[in-house]
């Protein structure tokens, strides 16, 4: 196997990786945000699940409805680089820095490799 083959296949995997911590960090701030026990659960549980529901039909590689460039462009914004807002927003600063330089490392590399 190539070596750029290999760094495109984990470039793929960290993607992959990102989408469950930006999952990760939905819930984390559903369950911060909420202010009783119920308003935490539905927060900290439906939100990840509603943008994972919403990645798996437009955002993903096999996505039942595949957006045109453009508009797959403002759902990745909205699925990866909101949590490094919500990190920011719930004092976890250098989580969001680094959050946020994987991902758009990430998508630089997705784009120059055509993924």
């Amino acid at each position: 196997m190539e070596l750029l083959a290999i760094f495109q296949a984990i470039n793929l995997f960290l993607r992959f990786l990102l989408e469950l911590c930006a999952l990760a960090v939905y819930g984390y701030w559903g369950f911060k945000t909420g202010n009783t026990g119920i308003t935490k659960g539905i927060l900290g549980i439906g939100t990840p699940l509603v943008i994972a529901i919403i990645w798996g039909l437009f955002g993903s590689p096999k996505a039942t409805i595949p957006l045109s460039a453009p508009l797959h462009l403002l759902l990745e914004i909205f699925v990866f680089l909101i949590p490094v807002v919500l990190l920011f927003l719930l004092g976890t600063v250098g989580s969001a820095w680094i959050f946020g330089c994987i991902v758009i490392l990430n998508r630089i590399l997705m784009y120059f490799w055509d993924q």
